[in-house]
């Protein structure tokens, strides 16, 4: 299948963002013939692939979350691990360990799992809390530290995590400075009727079993997500528009119904995701109804209720459509 990379490496880093929508949709083509719905869910990982940030992706079991991380992926021409985390695991297990070699008389270090491309990181809520510090660097710095040597991954390395929010038993809390670290925290829900329906018709007149993976073939490669980036980041934003950002953010640290607010991180984070949300609609510019959409998934991991709001049961996109509805928008 024809290749995107010469065609993006190529493209003008001004208004015309006609090859990133050719490679959005071209990626979009080859998830359908595996994933039915979830085109907002969809949306939102292309988002952040172009805005260089990891996804936190809750919902229930059956909903096709790792399949759609694992199908994403595969459209990506680049390294593809998966570590399914439980409560065992040990850092070693993700980032590597040092091997003794006795013909040399040496150590060497050997990667974990965590060195590749893309990586999709089951159930990411039964590791316990020694095993998520061990994200901690790599996700920010794309890069960890063993005795004492730094060891750099290689572009783009994005880590897509699932969780279930329904079953506690097992499972640790993620600390808040590893959530502030996901770009988004997308709610993935169950499927309308009518994509289910289509769902069981496509099982049910599949002629013969074919795994997801060999259906998909890959669009773009490293240094075409590299280039689609780029271009990404010479989108315009107003002055206006940074200040609306800020004002969002600044909001969720004096509202009442919050017990922690969301830190600086979520202002560069919104403002990342939405210039990518504009070029992908072939714009050269952010919109504030491109904040306003982006604003729950950037925050809601980020903030905490009050006791007495979450008694109330309030969730946190109450408190940010609040915050949305009183912040004044640019025009």
């Amino acid at each position: 299948m024809e290749r995107l990379e010469d065609a993006a490496l190529g493209v003008d880093p001004g208004a015309d963002f006609s090859e990133l929508q050719h490679a959005v949709g071209r990626i979009k083509e080859e998830l359908r013939k595996r994933i039915i719905g979830q085109e907002a869910f969809v949306d939102l990982l292309l988002v952040a692939i172009l805005a260089e940030g990891h996804v936190l992706i809750e919902g229930v079991p059956g909903i096709a979350k790792t399949l759609t991380a694992k199908l994403l992926a595969r459209t990506i021409d680049v390294g593809f691990s998966r570590i399914q985390f439980t409560p065992d695991l040990m850092p070693s297990d993700v980032l590597g360990t040092s091997v003794f070699h006795p013909g040399t008389a040496t150590f060497q270090f050997k990667h974990g799992p965590i060195f590749s491309n893309i990586v999709l990181i089951d159930e990411i809520n039964r590791a316990p809390a020694k095993t998520q510090s061990s994200l901690f660097e790599v996700m920010e710095e794309q890069q960890i530290t063993h005795d004492g040597t730094q060891y750099a991954l290689a572009d783009p390395f994005i880590v897509l995590a699932t969780q279930n929010p329904i079953e506690q038993e097992g499972t640790y809390r993620l600390p808040e400075a590893q959530l502030d670290r996901f770009m988004f925290k997308i709610l993935v829900h169950y499927p309308s009727l009518a994509e289910e329906v289509a769902i069981l018709e496509v099982h049910h007149n599949r002629p013969t079993v074919q795994r997801e993976l060999d259906e998909v073939q890959p669009v773009l490669t490293a240094p075409s997500v590299s280039a689609l980036r780029k271009q990404v980041k010479s989108v315009h934003v107003d002055a206006n528009v940074l200040e609306y950002i800020a004002n969002l953010v600044v909001q969720t640290r004096a509202n009442k119904s919050l017990y922690l607010g969301a830190s600086p991180r979520a202002s560069l984070a919104l403002l990342s995701s939405a210039k990518a949300l504009a070029a992908i609609r072939n714009r050269s510019f952010v919109t504030p109804e491109d904040v306003q959409e982006l604003a729950p998934s950037v925050l809601r991991h980020r903030i905490l209720l009050s006791p007495e709001r979450e008694m109330e049961g309030a969730t946190p996109d109450d408190v940010i459509k609040q915050i949305i509805q009183k912040t004044e928008v640019p025009r």
